[in-house]
């Protein structure tokens, strides 16, 4: 059953989370979720500039921004995550998509382990918008969420199978780590069924557990992209994302 909150005149409901980002995002009916992806990473504020002006020029109100991914230049230890965010989140409530204490916009947050960015960047954004025909399909997306439950007061220090990369480790972490895409999917009323991309980051082998626990578990039907990237915050080592949207570009 979905457990959505409505964000008004947004275009999108959204599964409540943590401060810096919500568990996931779906069109409302009559909307579609359009993503659109930079040829190279973009600055954080100069990201922003560009993002409202193409949400803008669509017609649409800031508050359609529902979702992105980031790339920052290594992991952050807690203190610099939480300044970090609140450096982030505080465009998003200058453009009113704060609900009350609520964080409406999906987030991914990752850093590409060789030929990262030198400062905090967008890889890519989303927003909704009204569609004339819809297709039947559910518009979605899920956040990325690596191998710890959050909202901890440390992230590192409360990791799943902490400082263990071993073949069985890894496994330990994807599978806990599945389970959090699907209680996020199930929030939003949907299955890997849905889906129409999956994305994993790690600097990890995969291939020990593909089969049996991503691909058998219907999380690869459209295949995954493995980005060679860590997770944001230093002691993980795996994160997953995943979405369901018609329309991406590449600008």
């Amino acid at each position: 059953m979905s457990t959505t909150k409505e964000l008004v005149s947004s275009g999108y409901v959204y599964v409540p989370g943590v401060f810096q980002y919500s568990a996931g995002v779906a069109a409302m009916p009559g909307h579609t979720i359009e993503r659109l992806r930079f040829a190279d990473p973009v600055p954080l504020k100069e990201g922003f500039k560009r993002i409202s002006e193409i949400i803008q020029a669509a017609g649409q109100p800031l508050k359609s921004f529902c979702a992105c991914e980031l790339r920052s230049p290594a992991p952050f230890d807690d203190a610099g995550f939480q300044s970090f965010n609140e450096i982030y989140a505080g465009t998003l409530k200058e453009w009113g998509l704060f609900d009350q204490d609520d964080n409406p916009v999906a987030r991914s947050n990752v850093c590409p382990e060789l030929n990262g960015p030198t400062e905090p960047s967008f890889h890519s954004f989303a927003f909704a918008r009204p569609i004339v025909e819809s297709s039947g399909r559910p518009s979605f997306i899920v956040s990325g969420s690596a191998e710890v439950p959050e909202g901890t007061d440390s992230y590192g220090g409360n990791a799943i199978a902490a400082s263990d990369t071993s073949a069985d480790g890894m496994r330990c972490k994807a599978q806990w780590v599945l389970g959090e895409m699907e209680r996020r999917l199930t929030a939003l009323g949907v299955t890997w069924q849905d889906t129409t991309a999956t994305q994993i980051y790690s600097v990890y082998n995969i291939h020990n557990f593909l089969a049996d626990d991503i691909v058998l578990r219907g999380a690869a039907r459209h295949g995954v992209t493995w980005h060679y990237n860590r997770p944001p915050l230093t002691g993980l080592d795996y994160e997953m994302d995943c979405r369901s949207v018609s329309i991406e570009r590449v600008i």
